[in-house]
């Protein structure tokens, strides 16, 4: 079943403190927060779909399955067979409209994430769209005002490429070697 993208802007948050950080931005005129993390991914896709506000913010990540597999595969904790199987479901997701990429990933403390973790947001992810993932401390506070002025800062770049053009690779997306070239 397909989805009609909204017309705002999807940012999703990711790391331990997501919530606080959807916290902090209740109540803001024109963002839409949205509390989605281990939400059935369909019913994820649609709340994100109906939302008709300028700003569509979540802690819902349409790879979440897949960085896990590509973090597993590195660590040895898992096969190539199961990161393909993630990347093929993740893309008959995206091209049935049954998930919907952000337009930007705040990535929490990043630099406190285990090694493999942080070279799928700064690296594996965040190559294929460098200015889309956006690392971000943690709120501090429940008035903390850090990801509202995140918000009001996003640097606009290109979008992200089709899913299907560069899942497919992640094999290759080597931890501490991607985006270099030899």
């Amino acid at each position: 079943m397909a989805h009609t993208a909204p017309t705002g802007t999807i940012v999703a948050i990711v790391g331990e403190q997501s919530d606080d950080a959807l916290a902090t931005l209740d109540g803001l005129a024109g963002v839409e927060t949205l509390s989605l993390h281990g939400s059935e991914p369909d019913l994820a896709t649609r709340r994100i779909a109906a939302a008709g506000t300028p700003w569509i913010v979540h802690d819902a990540d349409p790879l979440e399955h897949v960085a896990a597999a590509w973090v597993e595969l590195f660590e040895q904790r898992a096969t190539l067979g199961a990161l393909e199987l993630e990347v093929e479901t993740a893309i008959a997701r995206f091209d049935s409209g049954a998930a919907l990429m952000p337009d930007y990933y705040i990535v929490l403390e990043p630099q406190d994430a285990p090694d493999t973790w942080r070279h799928w947001w700064c690296g594996a992810l965040g190559h294929h769209a460098p200015q889309r993932v956006i690392a971000s401390r943690a709120p501090a506070a429940p008035a903390d005002a850090a990801i509202r002025r995140l918000l009001t800062a996003l640097p606009s770049s290109r979008p992200w490429p089709d899913p299907a053009s560069w899942l497919p690779h992640l094999p290759f997306e080597i931890p501490d070697r991607i985006g270099l070239r030899d």
